[in-house]
């Protein structure tokens, strides 16, 4: 039988049965429902939030108009989300060609909104530009209410998965106005349907920012008590420029701010700069954040540079450098900048808004720009000096890079002769399919080498620590040989006008080191490097931290690896849990039970040590066990006498400890200050409102409360063959379980990767189909721009307030 007989007679399928009634029509919201990552982006914790993003940007809109000076935002407990305005509320009139009311429409059809009217839409500039955002969100969600204050009465109307329960009505009167929409995400759709409040808080303060005198509010009803954060800046981009700073150190203490508006155009800038070695220009349009920049960005990038050589040619101050000159890169390192537009008809590169392409603004910009950093220079001339005399020293540092650049791209990986010697390559050549290990030291470089898939899998071991490049120029940078070595491997060249993230020999590039401090350390710098300078590894998703394990556990023929101490203390307690049966007033509890509750009292106990640092931790315990709490203070009486039961307490268990009571104004409540003496040292410590509302008291709380829910004590323990033995409390007998679980058992922790050998890192680390990866992304640019100043810059003061703010939150402290 020949081919083209095959070919020539075809064979009659259902899949070649294509006729006009297989062509279907999604109607209204279906097509939403059906493709939702095409209006959100995706349908995981990104598409979530975008959600929120969608129905703030209108009430946002209102606050362009004029007309609203408050937005609240709430996450409830059912992860409902309820955004509120004071603006002027949508329209509830009908709507004459669609016949029903205005807010139904906004609600219901895409591309309906008050921006589209070409006799004069209800917003001269708008976030919202293709008008779908308040429909796909109720497309999208299990339900929607949304509540509008009007000429002062009240209407509502509710959803169900984008279809109307009924009209909206009206159903009382009021003094205020506004827009109310309350949603919760349909989890037949979105991949999670839990609401981050860190998230939710980086753009609502970024809106703030953007918007002086609008305020917006954050309040958290998951939390016990609501958790509140307020964002109201009067500064504008002058205060965002501050934050951006806040960790850094300033070329100039006043941050450089100017604004202009031309017919419907207008544009605000602020800058300053500081002694780093990177930019950081946040741009937006219309409050959007366009993070591939754009015109207005290109204008701005334009203007700058020409001002800059442009005083220099007047000045001479830029004379060391001969030929080479200052380029834009030179002039704009450690700048902090923001650029707000507001363009009344923005092009957008599709619906997700990450580039301006208004070529008027370009020149708009542009223009602005030079004038108002040419009239700015000539007034403050010290000021102009040191912003150059930076860029003069970027230039040189330039300069003398050159040569190590060229050496590097010369030895570039593509080459394959030029890979380092220590690195073990594989053999696959498709990036896509190829992974990088990043391995701490030779030792474990060793061992990832013997048990690595050799087809798919290269390893590069890393001698020590490498350059922290958050303090280092360009030049320094690339004179450092295990970074030399690192881009070497990766093949994509270094610096901005040689990276190229398409010459990039692995789609998996994977940070191997140790599970302590050290290994956290090198992890911290190998970060640091790729955010400073290859950030589009992280952007398309390449970089990942791989989590080897810290124990590894045998007892018997049976082994295992555990990822951390609280793995570890959480197999101890399961462990101990076989073959073991406990009774709480009498009764047996159930193996599940009585493990949560366990669990529980194991993290009470820990949480009890890390949060008593002035506080004795017997009574910090009591205070846990006799529920005191905000309220608690509200009552003289009752604070007062469960104090004195705890100094009883204390005193029988031989505890030096007093308390004085005294009002606390401020709270209207009251304060008791306690005297203890802790390892032999005297302590004085309040017992306030603020002691008693913090994260880290909740925290105790939430653990003994747990733990209670297997009864209270005293606990009986019976195992087969042995004695029974009795507890008196959930931590006691926690620890109990603990201690006849390691009966038996051999415990080996590892020191680092190096101690494994080839076989136990594959099975733990390595192997595809057992392995566990973190995906490293930014969801903040700003907020990860910030942690890095502070945790790796030169600045002291900003890293310690960080840590003391956060010392009680380390979950995983290794010493």
């Amino acid at each position: 039988m020949s081919t083209e007989n095959e070919l020539s007679t075809p064979v009659a399928t259902a899949d070649n049965d294509y006729s006009a009634d297989k062509i279907k029509i999604l109607e209204g919201l279906e097509a939403v429902r059906k493709r939702p990552g095409m209006y959100i982006g995706d349908t995981g914790v990104r598409g979530l939030h975008h959600c929120v993003y969608e129905i703030v940007d209108n009430s946002i809109d209102e606050a362009l108009a004029g007309f609203a000076r408050n937005i609240h935002v709430t996450i409830h407990v059912d992860n409902s989300v309820t955004v509120e305005d004071d603006g002027r509320g949508i329209p509830v009139g009908i709507h004459k060609t669609a016949g029903v009311s205005a807010v139904e429409v906004v609600m219901t059809k895409l591309h309906a909104g008050g921006k589209f009217n070409e006799e004069g839409g209800a917003y001269k500039v708008s976030g919202g530009l293709h008008g779908v955002g308040a429909a796909v969100v109720n497309a999208l969600s299990e339900s929607l209410h949304v509540e509008v204050r009007q000429n002062g009465k009240v209407y509502k109307q509710s959803y169900k998965r984008g279809v109307p329960v009924g009209p909206l009505k009206e159903v009382g009167v009021t003094d205020k106005r506004g827009t109310i929409s309350t949603f919760k995400p349909d989890p037949e759709i979105f991949e999670v349907v839990e609401f981050s409040a860190d998230t939710l808080a980086n753009r609502l303060r970024e809106l703030a920012f953007l918007n002086s005198g609008l305020r917006i509010t954050l309040t958290d009803e998951r939390q016990e008590p609501a958790k509140t954060q307020d964002y109201c800046y009067d500064g504008g981009l002058v205060q965002f420029v501050e934050h951006i700073n806040k960790s850094k150190q300033k070329l100039h203490e006043k941050v450089i701010y100017f604004s202009h508006s031309k017919d419907y155009l207008s544009i605000d800038i602020a800058m300053q700069w500081n002694d780093s070695y990177t930019e950081t220009i946040s741009s937006y349009v219309n409050n959007i954040n366009t993070i591939e920049g754009g015109t207005h960005v290109s204008g701005f990038r334009t203007a700058l540079t020409r001002v800059v050589n442009k005083y220099i040619q007047e000045t001479g101050l830029g004379k060391n450098l001969k030929e080479d000159g200052l380029t834009g890169d030179d002039i704009r390192e450690g700048l902090a900048c923001v650029i707000s537009a507001k363009v009344p008809e923005p092009q957008f590169e599709g619906q997700t808004k990450t580039k301006l392409g208004n070529s008027e603004v370009e020149g708009f910009v542009n223009t602005t720009v030079y004038e108002k950093l040419v009239d700015y220079f000539e007034l403050n001339p010290a000021i102009a000096k040191r912003i150059i005399q930076k860029a003069v020293d970027a230039a040189i540092a330039r300069i003398a890079a050159r040569k190590a650049r060229d050496l590097t791209r010369r030895k570039t990986a593509l080459d394959w002769g030029g890979l380092p010697g220590k690195m073990a390559d594989c053999q696959e050549k498709d990036p896509a399919l190829c992974e990088i290990y990043l391995v701490e030291g030779d030792s474990a470089g060793g061992s990832a080498k013997q048990g690595r898939d050799r087809k798919n899998q290269a390893i590069l071991p890393l001698k020590g620590k490498i350059l922290n490049v958050e303090k280092a120029r360009f030049d320094k940078m690339l004179s450092f040989e295990e970074i030399k070595v690192l881009i070497t491997a990766l093949g994509a060249g270094i610096g901005k006008d040689d990276f190229d993230i398409n010459k990039i020999r692995y789609h998996k590039i994977v940070i191997m080191t140790d599970a302590d401090v050290d290994g956290s350390h090198i992890r911290t710098l190998l970060l640091t490097f790729f955010y400073r300078q290859m950030p589009q590894v992280i952007e398309r998703g390449y970089l990942y931290i791989a989590q080897p394990p810290l124990y590894k556990v045998k007892k018997g023929q049976k082994e295992r690896y555990l990822k951390n101490e609280n793995d570890l203390a959480e197999h101890l307690l399961a462990s101990g849990l076989e073959g073991m049966q406990i009774k709480a007033g009498g009764k047996v509890l159930a193996s599940s039970q009585a493990l949560s509750s366990l669990k529980a009292a194991s993290r009470f106990s820990k949480s009890i040590d890390r949060v008593a640092r002035k506080l004795h931790p017997e009574l910090l315990r009591s205070l846990v066990t006799h529920g005191v709490g905000p309220s608690t203070l509200e009552n003289k009486e009752r604070f007062q006498e469960i104090m004195v039961k705890i100094a009883k307490h204390a005193q029988e268990r031989e505890i030096p400890f007093e308390f004085t009571l005294d009002k606390d104004p401020e709270h209207n409540a009251w304060v008791a200050t306690a005297h203890s003496v802790i390892h032999g040292s005297k302590r004085v410590a309040p017992i306030n409102v603020a002691t008693l509302d913090s994260p880290e008291y909740e925290e105790l709380c939430k653990h003994y409360q747990a733990m209670l829910a297997m009864g209270d004590g005293p606990y009986t323990v019976t195992i087969e063959g042995k004695p029974e033995i009795t507890c008196a409390t959930g931590e006691e007998l926690a620890e109990k379980v603990v201690e006849l679980a390691k009966s038996g058992m051999v415990i080996q922790r590892y020191k680092g990767l190096g101690e494994m050998n080839p076989e136990q890192l594959w099975e733990t680390t390595m192997d595809p189909a057992r392995r566990t990866f973190l995906k490293v992304s930014v969801e903040d640019a700003v907020d990860a721009d910030g942690i890095f100043s502070v945790l790796m810059g030169d600045q002291v003061e900003p890293r310690r307030q960080f840590i003391e703010e956060n010392a009680l939150r380390v979950r995983n402290l290794d010493i």
